[in-house]
């Protein structure tokens, strides 16, 4: 009978302590954020990767104990709205979220396209906003006072690719100058710009552009263009669609057979393009914003590695594939928004938009610090190699973790 007490008094003690840890968690109250984002439409893959980046950033801020505001604890909450890809609808879901639901803080939605759609209404609105997926240079110049941007810009995407091209030329003892370059873009805002940053390192190498092409518009078919490159013979073919544009271009270069020394993608993780095509997809580079390899850590997620392994426990549909940069750039910008609140230590917008513009910090991600125009100065891009089916860090030579193979074919 004593040992029947016994265990009973420990059940009700771990039973007491559990509801007042529960109820510990209920204390904490709420900050609700808003989000359009795209969960369906074209744009669907890469705003499903950052929606669940928003979500295990919360899930994670919470475990480690809210958000300090005022001496009390609080946890985020989002309210998303799909805005289908579709620009007008993101800027009317903006309006609703900010007038509707009484938001006073916002992240980003997915895609440039999207994010130039959505600034002016939170600019108007005077309404803070973080935004993870939106890299094209042209939201920065705008005069924006409210929206701030954690991932590198967009003309820095497939720059580094142009250097490594002239270092691989050189070492075969001819010049930079000789490399010939093919280019297919999006007609997006992104994609316009990373042609941009190309064409500007093409420029300060003396290269030539033998092909500069504008991809179809649903990006479902660039077998025209490359039948041009199979013809012209590029030494170099770079190709910026987001996750569907990357999908074709690596099936369809297959297909065709095309054979390029040098071929540089946007969007290869988010993808999958080594799931869905394999052996099809080695020695394609990728840029990427961010890689469990590098050397970023911080308190809340850990490092890069454990970050990635984090996340795989919390979302097992990533189990067997790369988590993408798309999803570590979302979690960064939650971050972002807990140490601002925190820094502020008020939940007045016009105090977070201060505070945020004043951030300097480091994470998991990388460093994080915003220009006076919003966009991070403090993190480099860095492009990876798909090398036996693994994405290996390739360039900069500061941050490689292998060598590039070169030629691809």
């Amino acid at each position: 009978m004593k040992k029947i007490s016994i265990f009973t008094m420990l059940l009700t003690g771990a039973a007491m302590s559990f509801s007042q840890a529960s109820l510990a968690v209920s204390d904490c109250g709420e900050i609700v954020i808003g989000s359009a984002i795209s969960l369906t439409g074209k744009y669907a893959t890469n705003g499903i990767h950052a929606k669940n980046g928003y979500e295990y950033a919360i899930t994670k801020i919470k475990e480690a104990g809210g958000v300090k505001v005022g001496g009390k604890c609080y946890n985020f909450k989002v309210i998303y709205y799909d805005d289908e890809s579709k620009g007008d609808r993101g800027a009317t879901l903006a309006e609703r979220l900010i007038s509707r639901d009484k938001v006073q803080y916002m992240l980003g939605p997915y895609s440039s396209g999207m994010t130039k759609a959505i600034a002016p209404v939170t600019e108007k609105y005077r309404i803070p906003m973080i935004e993870a997926e939106g890299a094209s240079r042209s939201l920065f110049n705008k005069g924006y006072k409210y929206l701030f941007a954690v991932l590198s810009t967009s003309e820095q995407y497939l720059a580094s690719a142009i250097a490594l091209a002239a270092e691989k030329a050189e070492s075969q003892g001819k010049s930079a100058s000789s490399v010939k370059v093919a280019i297919a873009v999006e007609n997006d805002p992104f994609s316009l710009d990373v042609r941009a940053g190309v064409m500007d390192d093409v420029k300060s190498f003396g290269m030539k552009v033998i092909i500069d092409e504008k991809l179809p518009r649903d990006l479902s078919d660039m077998s025209a263009i490359l039948t041009k490159v199979k013809l012209l013979k590029p030494d170099l073919l770079i190709i910026s669609g987001h996750s569907k544009g990357a999908a074709t271009a690596v099936r369809q270069i297959s297909e065709q057979n095309v054979k390029v020394p040098m071929i540089a993608i946007t969007h290869c993780e988010s993808a999958d393009v080594t799931g869905k095509f394999g052996a099809a997809a080695n020695d394609i580079l990728c840029s990427t914003q961010w890689s469990e390899t590098l050397a970023y850590e911080d308190s809340i997620f850990g490092t890069a590695a454990e970050y990635e392994i984090g996340f795989k426990a919390a979302f097992p549909e990533y189990k067997t594939k790369k988590v993408p940069y798309q999803t570590a750039q979302a979690s960064a910008a939650v971050y972002v928004f807990k140490d601002a609140f925190e820094r502020a230590n008020s939940m007045d917008k016009e105090k977070i938009r201060d505070a945020i513009a004043a951030t300097d910090m480091k994470t998991f991600y990388g460093d994080i610090k915003f220009a006076p125009e919003g966009n991070n100065i403090a993190k480099p891009m860095v492009l990876r190699q798909i090398q036996d089916g693994v994405y290996n860090v390739v360039a900069p030579s500061e941050f490689a973790s292998h060598q590039v193979n070169w030629p691809r074919n």
